[in-house]
């Protein structure tokens, strides 16, 4: 059986869902979980960029390394994935929007669904205005979501391919 493939996805790609997917990818290895993990952006803007110097830097900062470019999500993405995590209320309803046109029954979840301190605010909030404390913030909060995350799909409980 393939490994299954999770969707992280904020709305350029540039700060939260490239957090998201090296965070996620950490994760997996600390357990020795097999996943595909990837990140997109609702928006288009930022297509062909490396993650923002702001969030690399917090990143780094705190042991993960960032990589990649930014992607724009599309159906065919949402299709092979098996669990697309939204880093906020907005970028869920786009990507359901998304889905819906295109018929693809993917499970689009909020990504703090899983934070065991989200409490009711279940938006992880875009740094890219504010200043350095927001993207330290991102940084923590993806971390600690990312290994429960893991943990339910290494249970069985999420993301199960075919």
């Amino acid at each position: 059986m393939p490994p299954p493939v999770v969707l992280a996805v904020c709305l350029g790609n540039i700060c939260r869902s490239p957090t998201a997917e090296a965070a996620l990818n950490e994760a997996a290895r600390a357990i020795e979980l097999a996943i595909v993990v990837r990140s997109a952006g609702t928006g288009s803007w930022h297509v062909g960029h490396p993650p923002d110097p702001r969030m690399r830097e917090a990143a780094a900062a705190q042991g993960l390394v960032l990589g990649g470019t930014a992607d724009q999500v599309d159906a065919e993405a949402l299709a092979e994935s098996h669990l697309v995590l939204a880093m906020d209320r907005s970028n869920l309803d786009d990507l359901r929007r998304l889905a819906a046109r295109a018929r693809v029954e993917t499970d689009i979840r909020l990504f703090r669904e899983f934070d065991p301190e989200a409490g009711s605010d279940l938006d992880v909030p875009d740094p890219y205005y504010g200043g350095e404390q927001g993207f330290i913030e991102v940084v923590q909060i993806v971390r600690r979501t990312s290994r429960r995350v893991v943990e339910l799909i290494a249970a069985g409980d999420l993301a199960r391919p075919g």
